[in-house]
C-alpha cells in the first residue's frame, strides 16, 4: 500500500506497553510508504534514542513513566524541530489535550482511532498538517467554552480580606489586622461578594473553601 515513490517515512513508537508497540509495528508493516525505525517505553529513551534512529514522525503514548508524553514532546520538538510528534493516547481530557498541542505535538488522536485513519494522520503530520480525533476537538471546544473559575479576577488586597474571612474575623476585625479602615473593609468585602457572584460573607467563604481560591 503505497502512495507515493518518494522515500518512505521513518516512524518511531513511543510506549510503556510492549503490546501496544508490537500492535503498531505490524500495522506500519502493512504500508509501504511507513518504515519502522525505533521503538522506545518511555520519554527519556526516546530523547536519547531519536538521534539514532531519526524519524520523520513520532507515535508518543501521553502517560509513561520516567518522563511523559507530553514532556517528552517538548524536549524533542526543541532539540529536533523536524520531527513531528502525534500523540496517540487514551485521554480525553481537555488538559491533557491543551499540554499536549502545547508541547508541540501536530495530531492528537485516540488509541481507538481506525487504521485508515491512523495512517492518514501519519501522512499529515509529515506533510505539516494537524490532525485531532473528534473527541480531542470536542474536549478543546468544551475547555474553550467554560466559564472562569471563581475568584480569578480578586486584587491582592480582596484576597487578604476574603482570607480574613475565611477565619472568621469581622469587619472591624479585619481593619485592625491590615491597618486600614473599617469602612474601606467594607468596600473590599463588597467587591468580593460581587465578584464571587453571591450574596453573604457566609456564601462567599463556602464557595472560597470549595474551589480552593486561596492557596
Amino acid at each position: 500500500m503505497t502512495t507515493s515513490s518518494s522515500e518512505p517515512i521513518r516512524v518511531m513508537l513511543v510506549d510503556d506497553h510492549a503490546m501496544v508497540r508490537s500492535g503498531l509495528a505490524t500495522f506500519l508493516l502493512a504500508y509501504d510508504d511507513l518504515q519502522l525505525v525505533g521503538e522506545a517505553e518511555n520519554g527519556e529513551a526516546a530523547l536519547q534514542l531519536c538521534a539514532r534512529a531519526l524519524p520523520d514522525v513520532i507515535l508518543m503514548d501521553m502517560a509513561m513513566p520516567l518522563m511523559d508524553g507530553a514532556t517528552a514532546t517538548r524536549a524533542i520538538r526543541q532539540r529536533f524541530p523536524h520531527i513531528q510528534i502525534i500523540a496517540l493516547t487514551s485521554f480525553k481530557e481537555g488538559k491533557v489535550i491543551q499540554r499536549a498541542l502545547e508541547a508541540g505535538a501536530i495530531a492528537y488522536l485516540l488509541k481507538d482511532v481506525s487504521a485508515d485513519d491512523l495512517v492518514r494522520a501519519i501522512r499529515a503530520a509529515h506533510a505539516g498538517r494537524a490532525t485531532l480525533a473528534p473527541e480531542a476537538a470536542q474536549a478543546l471546544v468544551e475547555a474553550a467554552t467554560l466559564p472562569p473559575a471563581p475568584g480569578l479576577d480578586l486584587t491582592e488586597r480582596e484576597r487578604d480580606v476574603l482570607t480574613l474571612m475565611i477565619e472568621g474575623l469581622n469587619n472591624v476585625q479585619i481593619a485592625g489586622r491590615l491597618t486600614i479602615s473599617p469602612s474601606t473593609i467594607k468596600s473590599h468585602v463588597s467587591n468580593i461578594l460581587s465578584k464571587l457572584g453571591v450574596a453573604s460573607r457566609t456564601e462567599a467563604v463556602s464557595l472560597a473553601l470549595r474551589n480552593n481560591i486561596l492557596p
